[in-house]
């Protein structure tokens, strides 16, 4: 048995600042963490397990604990700060817990979607699932959903509230784990989960590996993250990555791996550009040092005439340093950001709308006037951002404003679980690199070659996503071109069909008890 509770309204819907939307490049996925530990006070390993994810979303925070008796879900819209309170955290207790930060990139940004998402079986067991990346067999696996009778939450949007349904129905019979080993291999897209029963804490990442997942060890249990920055904050040791095409489960009888497909890596190369935090390790890399490499490359590869190198806090800051040590040019600190606007949910009044990009980023006049200025950033998506950017350093005094990107031109959408903008609204689809200089009052621009930023990585381009970049999808697309910005656009009205299956909701309080 289980049940979700939402910490307010479960209708209400928080609104976007106008800064996330209008100024902000790429956005995040989502941020899994998992832990099995007996003993250890697992809510609060969680919660801090993804205080250290929430880069990867900012929209709603949720955790899913089991006592060995029942499956408990607790979420919200808003930050994991606002989500949780240590009133809140106590009544978690249990020795499993699985946790989630969302960032919508499927779905709208409503109580419905937030994870983790939850069942409860025909043989009346709990299922808690988080999903980082987006499927792209939606309306495949909607079909079987239908034939099988698997319960889609009434108001739910997401390819993870699908994957849950089928989960739990299939586990009728024979449990999770063998419904696991028969469902994941007809997923197709980018997943990486962490779901728990009453007893039992499981892992899974898409045979392509394209989100990140990896494993670390308590010194009385497991725990399983995005990050392995999410490791450090909490004292877990890290162990390796979860492998592509690979299902893990940890109970009382210790740890289990099974595959559920051959592996064929494809790991998000953006994932080194700007998704994951600088102290994060990804395949055996780290970040930090390889957008430093990055910016020593982008230095020899597009020189300017400058005085000074400055970043775009914080994304831009480790590349502007190597910039600054490829080029020999000094840097500097020219722009002070404002840590902590994050998602505000108070709308900006008119006066401070126009004000634009300066709700997060400020000018240090006195550094930045009379200058001829490098300016480093992760990417270009929209252009929204630089364009402001390079008008407000022209407003501070600079003389020049260069701009240097540390990735290629975006020119394609994610569908694995980044949002991009659809390929008509990607600045770098519809223009050269002269063109986007234009468009955003730049002096001069450059962009590092992808070439050089896969041997940043030190990474094999066979083993990399760089679809976004070049347009190579590695997991091939559903054939019509009518997908749009994301799969799911319609989910909603297909799920109608389905949603009867499961039966009423019945609201209680603030508990809504799942039949």
């Amino acid at each position: 048995m289980g049940n979700e509770t939402p910490r307010h309204d479960p209708d209400h819907q928080c609104p976007d600042n106008y800064g996330a939307d209008d100024y902000e490049g790429p956005r995040e996925e989502c941020g899994v963490f998992g832990v099995w530990a007996p003993g250890e006070e697992v809510a609060k390993l969680t919660y801090f397990g993804l205080y250290a994810l929430q880069h990867r979303g900012q929209e709603a925070a949720g955790i899913a604990v089991s006592d060995g008796s029942q499956v408990l879900v607790f979420k919200d819209l808003g930050l994991v700060s606002q989500v949780f309170d240590e009133q809140v955290l106590s009544s978690l207790s249990g020795h499993i817990a699985i946790g989630h930060c969302r960032y919508s990139t499927t779905g709208a940004s409503i109580w419905e979607n937030a994870q983790p998402t939850f069942r409860t079986t025909a043989t009346g067991s709990g299922l808690a699932l988080g999903h980082n990346g987006n499927l792209v067999n939606t309306a495949e696996l909607l079909e079987q959903a239908r034939k099988v009778g698997a319960p889609i939450r009434n108001g739910a949007t997401t390819d993870s509230d699908l994957i849950t349904g089928l989960l739990a129905t299939g586990a009728a019979d024979t449990g999770i784990e063998n419904a696991a080993q028969r469902l994941l291999p007809r997923l197709r897209g980018a997943f990486s989960l962490v779901f728990c029963d009453e007893s039992t804490l499981y892992a899974a990442r898409d045979p392509q590996g394209v989100r990140p997942l990896v494993l670390g060890r308590l010194e009385r249990g497991w725990v399983l993250a995005s990050e392995t920055a999410a490791l450090d904050i909490v004292g877990a040791s890290f162990v390796r990555e979860v492998e592509p095409g690979e299902l893990l489960a940890i109970d009382a009888s210790g740890l289990r791996s099974s595959r559920f497909a051959n592996p064929d890596p494809k790991g998000c190369l953006f994932e080194y550009v700007y998704l994951a935090r600088p102290d994060t390790t990804i395949a055996g890399r780290g970040v930090h040092a390889t957008r430093v490499e990055i910016g020593r490359r982008l230095a020899i590869e597009h020189p300017a005439d400058a005085d000074l190198v400055i970043p775009v806090p914080e994304s831009g800051t480790p590349a502007a340093i190597g910039y600054a040590q490829g080029s020999g040019i000094p840097y500097g600190s020219g722009l002070v950001k404002n840590s902590y606007v994050g998602r505000t949910f108070i709308q900006p009044s008119q006066t401070i709308r126009q004000l634009g990009i300066r709700l997060k980023l400020n000018p240090l006049r006195d550094v930045i006037r009379g200058k001829r200025l490098v300016v480093v950033d992760d990417s270009i998506v929209r252009g929204n951002t630089q364009g402001a950017l390079v008008r407000m350093l022209r407003e501070a005094g600079a003389i020049e404003v260069h701009v240097r990107i540390a990735s290629p031109p975006v020119r394609w959408p994610c569908f694995y679980g980044i949002d991009f903008a659809s390929r008509a609204e990607l600045i770098a689809n519809g223009a050269d690199v002269d063109g986007v200089r234009r468009a955003i009052g730049a002096d001069s621009l450059g962009y590092v070659s992808l070439d050089n930023l896969i041997a940043a990585s030190e990474q094999p381009v066979t083993r990399l996503c760089t679809a976004c970049f070049d347009g190579r999808y590695p997991i091939p697309l559903p054939p019509s071109e009518s997908i749009g910005k994301h799969l799911l656009e319609d989910l909603d009205a297909l799920a109608r069909g389905v949603a009867g299956d499961a039966g009423p909701v019945a609201r209680v309080g603030p508990t809504e008890r799942l039949p």
